[in-house]
């Protein structure tokens, strides 16, 4: 039997940063295809136990797939309508609020002008400059925004059809690999499958929940529109990091409009800062599933990265995505590696030294 032959380091390394540019390049020529086929195949796997139950209580299969898509709808509807009924409300005061951001604006650059010797003028030039270089920016971010809510017509048709089709998707899956690694498969395709259920479930119950927590938490500092920021930050929470940082500077500039003083900007910081220590330490732990907790590190590099390739989708996307690859490192002997470095779990010492201490022993 003929000795199978061992690439060196170095060019294995440039073969696989080759193939990572190239699929880089793909996934972002192919954008329009794949975001949409993503959102959908989460919603999928997310249905696929209602879909099961109805078919197991003899309900037919296409019944069934249409059954689960409308209670979903219907959810969504309501969670819109909610929104909607809030934004209505908050235009209604928007004229005001321009006003008073106005006058606050003015005053402000008063300030710079007598602190730093900087002049009125200058400000304003300064400030229309950087309006004229972030007019592609909000170009980008306003075509990505419109591109995921053209999402909602073509989603739930590539829902329904991985549901219908999820045998021919399983078999085919199966067929690509060699038989004897059938069983390891199958396990790895059951165990994530589950793990990707739980997850995405346990992500939507700490949303629920941090939303209530952030609209109780304003209205109980008198924050205008306290409800509707309250559950945008909750959904701009599934944002690492930087969507924590979003949702906190929402109230707190809604605060400095409407109110005279600090102290409801202070307690809004405070309040914050709670409930991201309930969120971190007891819903995520408890909730979201333990097996596909993912690193600070790694999480705001994706979330960066997401962005870069995808937009606004990207950045939604991104987190799920590594948590599934890291589910499939986890359960490839070969892959776990990159599991580990993945995961939130930090070793307590470097494995080579401990190594070399196992030799000096022997």
């Amino acid at each position: 039997m003929p000795a199978i032959k061992e690439y060196p380091f170095y060019l294995k390394s440039t073969v696989t940063l080759f193939g990572l540019i190239l699929l880089v390049y793909v996934f972002s020529q192919l954008a329009d295809v794949l975001i949409p086929l993503a959102f959908a195949a989460f919603i999928a796997i997310l249905l696929n136990p209602v879909c099961n139950w109805l078919q197991g209580k003899k309900v037919p299969k296409i019944l069934s797939i249409i059954i689960a898509m409308f209670i979903a709808a219907v959810l969504i509807i309501a969670l819109f309508y909610f929104l909607s009924t809030q934004l209505i409300q908050f235009s209604d005061s928007l004229p005001t609020l321009k006003q008073k951001f106005g006058e606050m604006f003015v005053t402000f650059k008063s300030w710079v002008a007598a602190t730093f010797n900087y002049s009125v003028q200058k400000q304003d030039q300064l400030i229309k400059d950087a309006m004229n270089n972030s007019q592609a920016l909000i170009g980008r971010t306003l075509g990505s925004v419109l591109g995921t809510f053209g999402l909602v017509f073509i989603i739930p048709v590539y829902v329904f059809l991985i549901l219908f089709y999820k045998t021919l998707i399983l078999n085919f899956l199966f067929e690509v690999f060699a038989e004897e690694n059938s069983r390891q498969v199958a396990d790895v395709l059951k165990e994530t499958k589950m793990a990707i259920q739980s997850y995405i479930q346990g992500l939507l119950i700490e949303t629920a929940i941090v939303a209530i927590l952030n609209s109780t938490a304003l209205l109980l500092l008198g924050v205008k529109y306290g409800i509707l920021i309250g559950v945008i930050g909750a959904i701009l929470n599934l944002l690492p990091y930087i969507g924590g940082i979003i949702a906190i500077a929402l109230p707190v500039l809604m605060a400095t409009v409407t109110k005279d003083g600090y102290s409801t900007q202070l307690g809004v910081i405070i309040a914050y800062m709670v409930i991201q220590f309930i969120d971190n330490n007891i819903l995520v732990p408890r909730i979201v599933s333990s097996k596909v907790q993912i690193n600070a590190l790694v999480s705001i590099i994706v979330v960066l990265l997401g962005n870069m390739l995808w937009g606004l989708s990207g950045m939604f996307l991104s987190i799920p995505f590594v948590a599934v690859l890291k589910i499939v490192f986890d359960r490839i002997d070969n892959l776990k590696p990159w599991g580990k470095l993945l995961g939130d779990t930090i070793p307590t010492r470097y494995k080579g030294l401990l190594q070399r201490k196992v030799k000096s022993q022997n």
